[in-house]
C-alpha cells in the first residue's frame, strides 16, 4: 500500500468514526455557558462512544477553544439536564432529545 493509499484509508476511517452516531440531540446552553460557547443551541450527533453526560462533555471540550473553556476548564461546575430533568454526569444519553448545560443555580 502506498503512502497515498494509506492516507486515504485513514481519512475514510476517520470520517466513518466521526459520522457513526447513536443519537442526534438538541443541545441548549444557558447563561455564561451560552456566552462562552457562542451560541444558544445546536443539534449534534456525537459518536457512538459518547454514552453519558460526562462522555458528552469530554467530546464537546475537544471541539474547539470555546467549548474547552466550558467543558474542560469548568467541567466540575457545569450542570446538565436531559429532557428538562436535572441529571448527574454519569447519566446515560439513551432517550435524550434535548440536553441543556448551565451553571449552578442558586435559590433565594
Amino acid at each position: 500500500m502506498t503512502d497515498t493509499d494509506q492516507q486515504l484509508a485513514n481519512a475514510d476511517k476517520k470520517n466513518f468514526e466521526t459520522s457513526a452516531s447513536a443519537i442526534t440531540v438538541k443541545l441548549v446552553y444557558f447563561a455564561w455557558v451560552r456566552e462562552r460557547v457562542g451560541k444558544g443551541e445546536e443539534t449534534l450527533s456525537p459518536p457512538s462512544e459518547v454514552r453519558t453526560i460526562a462522555d458528552l462533555m469530554v467530546w464537546l471540550g475537544a471541539r474547539g477553544p470555546e467549548y474547552a473553556d466550558v467543558f474542560e476548564a469548568k467541567k466540575d461546575v457545569v450542570r446538565a439536564a436531559i429532557n428538562q430533568n436535572h441529571v448527574p454526569p454519569q447519566t446515560s444519553l439513551e432517550g435524550a432529545r434535548e440536553i441543556a448545560f448551565f451553571p449552578p443555580v442558586t435559590g433565594g
